[in-house]
């Protein structure tokens, strides 16, 4: 159903979008509700405080004028466009310091970014601060966890029970239903009866531990959005007994965080957004904590950018497929978009075999299921 707009609505809408001023040509003013909206877009998106070099904006320098700022889009504008606006505040008017206020914090709309911006900020955050900052955090990570967790553990579930069937099972650990399944092709309708010529079964020790994954994840500052993800996806994975979960972020340090995934907050107050990148000192401590080659999945988690001995890293990614271990490269794990990332290293990473590629949140159960089955990876197109 196609709606006519009156010249006056028509007009309206196109002096929103103008922001006002002797250019903009509709000579319409504003009014209430569309004033108001008006003046908030002004304080952030101003041409002529852009212009004058003023990047302070129309917000002011205080955290009473921003607070209150952020109390007027929340009020106008829908979340998903309050969050981007958000962002444009504390990249352009370098508002990230007044975070370090709690009567900020308990202003701003919660989202992956903001998370990212509060780790960022790291030691820098006083003590009064950092208690409202988990606050944030927190609802940040429970609603990424009730929107993925399910879906994962039900995904890498069907894995890992495909990854341990048996051919040869005794009668005790026969899946009848599955071999009913695959026999089908055998029914005798005479006799009204499916004659099995294929038994599926799971392995006794179907509560023991099957396979080891290994997070590795790059926390240099690009990567904030990936950093959040992971941290949430490895305190899912650290809860099924079936998988043997590390997480291991680097920048040229290297820190194991794995005893912290049963809290996932915790987790991502233990990383240190920022500095360089040295990935062939996390890989060679990944490595050298692997025991069953074979049963194990590492996921390097970075842009690439290799600030250690590019050569060495190559020769670890190698060794570690040579030894059988299932190597996945992900250039992002995020909702972000095509990434920026080092196009020569990616190339060689592909030629041993282990192509590296953007994925996000919702596909990452499916990119794990199929390097738990030890199948092909479902990349997406570029």
């Amino acid at each position: 159903m196609t709606t006519t707009l009156t010249d006056d609505e028509r007009l309206r809408r196109w002096r929103l979008v103008l922001g006002g001023g002797d250019a903009d040509g509709t000579a319409r003013a504003l009014t209430g509700t569309d004033a108001a909206m008006d003046g908030a877009l002004t304080a952030l998106y101003d041409r002529k405080a852009w212009d004058a070099g003023d990047r302070s904006g129309g917000l002011g320098a205080s955290a009473p004028s921003v607070a209150r700022w952020l109390g007027d889009i929340r009020t106008y504008f829908p979340s998903s466009v309050v969050q981007v606006m958000q962002r444009d505040a504390i990249e352009r008017l370098g508002l990230a310091t007044l975070l370090l206020e709690p009567e900020m914090l308990e202003a701003v709309e919660p989202d992956v970014h903001l998370v990212g911006t509060l780790l960022s900020l790291g030691r820098a955050m006083p003590e009064t601060t950092r208690e409202t900052a988990r606050a944030v955090v927190r609802k940040v990570v429970d609603d990424l966890e009730k929107r993925l967790s399910a879906r994962t553990r039900a995904t890498l579930t069907g894995a890992l029970d495909r990854s341990a069937r048996i051919s040869r099972p005794r009668h005790r650990d026969i899946d009848w239903d599955r071999t009913i399944r695959a026999n089908l092709k055998h029914y005798l309708p005479e006799h009204r009866t499916v004659v099995p010529e294929r038994l599926v079964g799971h392995g006794r020790a179907s509560r023991a531990v099957r396979k080891e994954v290994v997070l590795c994840v790059d926390q240099s500052g690009s990567m904030a959005a990936s950093v959040v993800h992971a941290a949430v996806f490895g305190a899912v994975l650290a809860s099924m007994r079936s998988l043997a979960t590390r997480l291991v972020v680097f920048d040229t340090s290297v820190v194991d965080l794995t005893e912290q995934l049963d809290d996932p907050v915790d987790v991502l107050f233990g990383t240190r957004l920022g500095g360089g990148t040295d990935i062939n000192r996390a890989l060679a401590y990944c490595q050298s904590r692997i025991t069953r080659p074979a049963d194990t999945v590492v996921v390097l988690i970075s842009d690439l950018y290799e600030g250690g001995i590019r050569d060495e890293m190559l020769k670890r990614v190698a060794a570690m497929k040579a030894s059988g271990v299932q190597f996945v490269a992900l250039l992002a794990l995020s909702d972000e978009g095509a990434p920026a990332y080092d196009r020569d290293h990616a190339a060689a990473l592909a030629a041993l075999g282990a192509p590296a590629f953007a994925c996000t949140p919702d596909l990452f159960p499916e990119i794990m299921a199929a390097a738990l089955e030890r199948r092909p990876l479902p990349i997406p197109e570029a």
